[in-house]
């Protein structure tokens, strides 16, 4: 990370409803109740698809050189000072024995625990492949597959998409990754949990709810009428497909979020700080790979 890629961060954290109020070097200068109101309610850091293994790189990923990847994103992030970090998936990749799978995210998970905010785990196909839900669980920081919680006067709701069409939770080899899919009970537990929010809401998954094809859950048409007749979601965040993408649908912003593992080296990771307003205006800060979003209410 260079000094003008933290200093461009600087500025744009400061865009609101699409004008730039300040910059960090005149923000001495403006009244204090202004720049108080420039300020974010809540600050989200965000990463996704790690991938981290002891293997040696195929294609465009370098398992290995996920774990600088993290400690820097992880250093940047307790800089910046955030108020919580959500990793959205596929924190490790496979191995060929479950031992050796548990080790690496055990080895991942050092790197992940030196922030200073809490932490979140959303489930990703890779992190079920060998491993079953509950292996993975009990040897990092994760709390449930799914499950929602309120900080700073926002509902945040982690959903779990990894589940066969037919219902059978990933675990232990078995399953096809495209097949992927929220079940019914799941959803209903979606919609008596936006139901009971008091606050507007962030949702994250790892497979993506905005889009149709091999990356897509297969059930995310039902899914999307539950957040939508809810009124109260504003954005979902996701991993997954490795790219950056970003929809709307419905009045709510589908964002996809680049991957940590693609390409060699530092420049090549990517990752973000999720700055929310009391206004509903949200703007996604990207650093490496990441796609920067400015994200107005209504």
């Amino acid at each position: 990370m260079s000094s003008n890629d933290f200093e461009s961060y600087g500025r744009r954290a400061f865009l609101r409803k699409g004008a730039l109020v300040m910059s960090t070097a005149a923000l001495g200068s403006w009244p204090e109740a202004f720049c108080e109101a420039a300020k974010p309610a809540l600050r989200v850091g965000l990463f996704t698809d790690v991938h981290y293994a002891d293997r040696a790189s195929a294609g465009s990923r370098y398992y290995r050189e996920s774990i600088a990847k993290v400690r820097e994103c992880v250093g940047r992030l307790n800089e910046i000072g955030v108020d919580l970090v959500v990793e959205l998936g596929d924190l490790i990749d496979e191995a060929e024995t479950a031992e050796r799978e548990i080790g690496h995210l055990r080895t991942i998970e050092q790197e992940f625990a030196k922030l200073d905010a809490p932490r979140h785990y959303v489930l990703g196909n890779h992190c079920v492949w060998t491993l079953t839900k509950e292996q993975f669980l009990a040897n990092c920081s994760a709390r449930e597959p799914h499950y929602s919680f309120d900080q700073g006067g926002f509902h945040f709701v982690i959903l779990d998409a990894c589940y066969r069409k037919d219902g059978v939770p990933y675990g232990n080899k078995n399953f096809e990754w495209t097949d992927t899919d929220i079940p019914t009970r799941e959803v209903e537990w979606l919609k008596a949990d936006l139901e009971k929010a008091a606050h507007r809401t962030i949702v994250f998954v790892h497979q993506r709810l905005d889009t149709q094809g091999q990356h897509a859950v297969k059930s995310a048409p039902s899914v999307r009428r539950v957040l939508e007749e809810s009124g109260k979601v504003l954005a979902v965040f996701q991993g997954h497909h490795h790219i950056n993408d970003h929809n709307l649908i419905g009045g709510i912003h589908y964002t996809t979020l680049a991957a940590v593992i693609e390409g060699t080296g530092l420049s090549n990771s990517a990752y973000s700080v999720l700055d929310l307003y009391n206004d509903g205006s949200m703007n996604v800060q990207g650093f490496r790979k990441q796609t920067h979003y400015d994200f107005k209410q209504g």
